[in-house]
């Protein structure tokens, strides 16, 4: 019997946290495309090889999150990349869900697919040596008019529907729902969205009746929209992101990341430098770490471009990145 619990505690051991290394086919070309790397499956395995295989991730990493095709591939060294990251103590996750596509009720807002099919491709991926899932569902804030309380309610059912299949399959249950940064709404207005969408989410949870004690929770940091004037301090960020999490997150769930969001990496660090520091005062019941994609990617692949003899100082930029970002947790 897979100790589900046990799994999920041990994602959250005191420094490290997780790299979310799970971009779609879409999302990673268009990633490499910004830095004038060319698109393709062996461009892709490269942009997985080069934070993968660098040495001395296991300091800061406890686990991995995967696309599905990263299961089954290589690195440069020809180990799988699930047996390579198991041999460092960082356990291989991987995203399920199937992307998004327009809520047809609110053609404005998005819903994520991917239940149809799942036990099957959940069995799979725990083959291929997964250890833990992530399924992400998508709210957007649009002045009064957005999010719908419709939408906000499908995409939190179907994050349990997840939750609870993944626990059925012997996986620990990564649950993202993520409001975005994108528009001018205020970060009152971010908190608010957050609030009514984590109340529905633990609601629909315990409907399902889905174990609180091994689902971990991946959350964006409260913050304002990114076309809005205003810039927020990490002190604020903080104090509304703890608020909201506090009067919303029941205490018995294993944890709680965050995703980077569009921020830049010294905003995400200085962010969540800021929310542990206040975690220590207010008493938080659960442990926070990280799972950034970009904000711990972007400055190695500006140095990488794609090119083979920039591996090494890409990788250098890497592991100074991550060492910032785990420090930002003492």
């Amino acid at each position: 019997m897979t100790d589900l619990v046990a799994i999920a505690r041990s994602l959250f051991l005191h420094g490290k946290g997780l790299l979310a290394a799970d971009e779609s086919v879409h999302t990673a070309t268009a990633r490499l495309a910004d830095y004038g790397i060319g698109a393709g499956a062996e461009s892709r395995r490269q942009f997985r090889d080069l934070f993968i295989g660098t040495e001395g991730i296991e300091k800061y990493l406890a686990g991995v999150i995967l696309f599905s095709d990263s299961l089954l591939e290589k690195g440069d060294d020809k180990n799988l990349f699930t047996k390579s990251l198991l041999a460092r103590g960082i356990m291989p996750g991987v995203k399920v869900d199937l992307g998004t596509e327009p809520f047809p009720e609110s053609p404005n807002e998005l819903i994520t697919n991917g239940l149809i099919g799942l036990t099957e491709r959940l069995e799979e991926y725990k083959k291929q040596g997964a250890v833990f899932t992530k399924w992400r569902g998508v709210i957007n804030i649009d002045g009064d008019t957005l999010p719908s309380a419709q939408a906000i309610h499908e995409n939190m059912k179907r994050l349990a529907s997840y939750a609870k299949e993944a626990q059925s399959a012997g996986l620990v249950p990564i649950l993202e729902p993520e409001v975005l940064m994108n528009g001018k709404h205020s970060r009152a207005s971010t908190r608010a969205v957050t609030g009514e969408m984590l109340q529905t989410l633990f609601s629909v949870l315990a409907e399902h009746s889905v174990d609180r004690a091994s689902l971990i929770l991946k959350i964006a940091m409260i913050l304002s929209g990114s076309e809005n004037a205003k810039k927020d301090t990490p002190e604020e960020v903080a104090e509304d992101t703890l608020a909201v999490l506090m009067e919303n997150v029941p205490t018995q769930i294993a944890g709680i990341v965050f995703l980077s969001g569009g921020q830049t990496p010294d905003q995400a660090t200085e962010n969540l430098s800021a929310i542990t520091r206040r975690t220590r005062s207010s008493g938080a019941p659960w442990p926070l770490t990280f799972s950034y994609a970009r904000a711990l990617q972007d400055e190695a692949l500006a140095v990488w471009k794609g090119k083979e003899e920039n591996v090494p100082a890409a990788r250098a930029t890497f592991l100074a990145r991550l060492a910032k970002v785990s420090g930002a947790l003492s």
